[in-house]
């Protein structure tokens, strides 16, 4: 292992992590745990895998008690008004010139319309729509697509003899692949992926003023945006088997049929969730994997060769699609999820009483001894990969054959075009809690 590869993440002793645990305040986290949040996630899953976090709510980090959680989706809410108000929905944000024109501030009325923060009957009507354009069947007819977006970046890479991964790679595949899917212009996909990571970032336990108004002024630049584009597509409407958005606006005319219907916020905000959702989580995948592999030289070194020895496309695609399912696992994308208990109940022998917020630590039980074999280890040929990078239950990832698709080709290709790429700086994280990612990553594929 190089210089740079060793500073990717920084070691971090069982004692600093153990101090970490006792004092974890999601809205005060130390550096330490931002680079490497792992030790800190062992430590609590063996003495405290139920945490009362300072501000009252539970921290929870085994497997066992996630999955719980995510099957009883009548006791635990995914619905954010409670949390989120206090949050967004103050001055100066809820009163003109920042209000939308419900009355609430912009990130507010953004994460409480938005298919992952809502229970039934939205969060079903919504889902509905947006599987119906994300059939098998639709996906497999997106693979052409994605490859020549793929092969495109790397001939750009190949001319330049490298880039950095996130910027001219990893982040350029979800924003296309999104943008296609609403149907958006070429031209005009410039400002998206900086939309997507302000109203993400803003989720964080903690901001900033500046954050805070950020993610408010990304929200209303984003409606005001797609105020236009969905008054196009009304006129202009494309096939709903495939364009999502024209699945969504059809469902607001099943209402005259007595079908479901999405008001026009639903209808909005949701278009929003759908680029942040297949946005940052995915290139997240694309970029951890490509830089897992450079602190896991034999693992690379495995992959390669299992690559290559394979006798068909059908055994390339089973052997990535295990090694995408492990980075997943490995580095989640997603490394928290939240709800809120409805009454009182028990998880696995706990008492959680009415009114707990719940905050589910995948990227902790995803590496959970109890679940996985040598847990800390990146392991390529991984079978029976039970992770939770997507969720579980009535709330798992829409998204989620898509996403894996599009970690399977990139990751895929990238690796069999440029079997010596090296880090040429060391990559420069995203510094959050919720999405563990990497902003810049310099490279050099000679």
């Amino acid at each position: 292992m190089n210089t740079l590869t060793a500073q990717i993440t920084p070691p971090l002793s069982a004692e600093s992590a153990q101090q970490i645990a006792q004092s974890l305040d999601l809205r005060a986290l130390p550096r330490d745990f931002l680079d490497n949040p792992y030790p800190v996630y062992a430590a609590l899953r063996e003495t405290e895998p139920f945490k009362r976090m300072p501000d009252g709510s539970y921290f929870l980090t085994r497997h066992a008690d996630l999955v719980a959680v995510y099957r009883d989706a009548k006791v635990f809410s995914s619905d954010k008004q409670v949390e989120f108000g206090p949050k967004y929905n103050h001055a100066p944000f809820n009163q003109p010139p920042y209000a939308t024109a419900s009355g609430m501030a912009p990130l507010f009325e953004h994460h409480t319309h938005s298919l992952v923060f809502n229970d039934p009957p939205l969060h079903t009507r919504v889902r509905r729509l947006i599987m119906g354009a994300m059939t098998r069947r639709a996906i497999e007819a997106m693979e052409p697509g994605l490859v020549l977006l793929v092969d495109s970046l790397l001939d750009k890479i190949e001319a330049q003899g490298g880039g950095d991964l996130i910027e001219g790679f990893a982040s350029a595949i979800p924003v296309e692949i999104i943008g296609n899917l609403l149907g958006v212009p070429h031209a005009e996909r410039k400002p998206l992926r900086g939309w997507s990571l302000a109203i993400l970032g803003a989720l964080e336990p903690s901001l900033t003023p500046e954050q805070e108004a950020l993610g408010h002024r990304s929200v209303s630049e984003f409606l005001a945006y797609l105020r236009d584009l969905v008054a196009h597509r009304r006129q202009h409407p494309d096939d709903p088997e495939h364009d999502v958005l024209t699945r969504l606006i059809q469902g607001e005319k099943d209402k005259e049929q007595g079908g479901d219907a999405l008001s026009e916020v639903e209808l909005l905000q949701n278009c929003i969730f759908l680029l942040n959702a297949g946005h940052e989580t995915t290139t997240n995948l694309i970029g951890n994997a490509l830089i897992s592999l450079q602190e896991w030289p034999e693992q690379r070194e495995q992959l390669q060769a299992d690559l290559q020895a394979a006798a068909s496309a059908e055994e390339r695609d089973r052997i990535m699609g295990l090694a995408v399912d492990e980075f997943l696992r490995f580095e989640s994308s997603n490394q928290l999820g939240n709800r809120r208990a409805l009454q009182a109940t028990q998880v696995n022998g706990v008492d959680l009483p009415a009114g707990a917020l719940v905050t589910l630590c995948i990227g902790a039980a995803n590496r959970d001894p109890a679940v996985y074999e040598n847990p800390e280890q990146l392991n390529l040929r991984r079978n029976g990969n039970k992770h939770l990078a997507f969720g579980f239950g009535v709330h798992q990832c829409a998204g989620l054959s898509l996403a894996r698709l599009e970690g399977r080709i990139a990751i895929g290709r990238f690796l069999q075009r440029f079997p010596n790429y090296q880090l040429t700086q060391a990559p420069q994280r995203g510094g959050r809690a919720r999405f563990r990612g990497f902003l810049h990553a310099p490279f050099s594929i000679r």
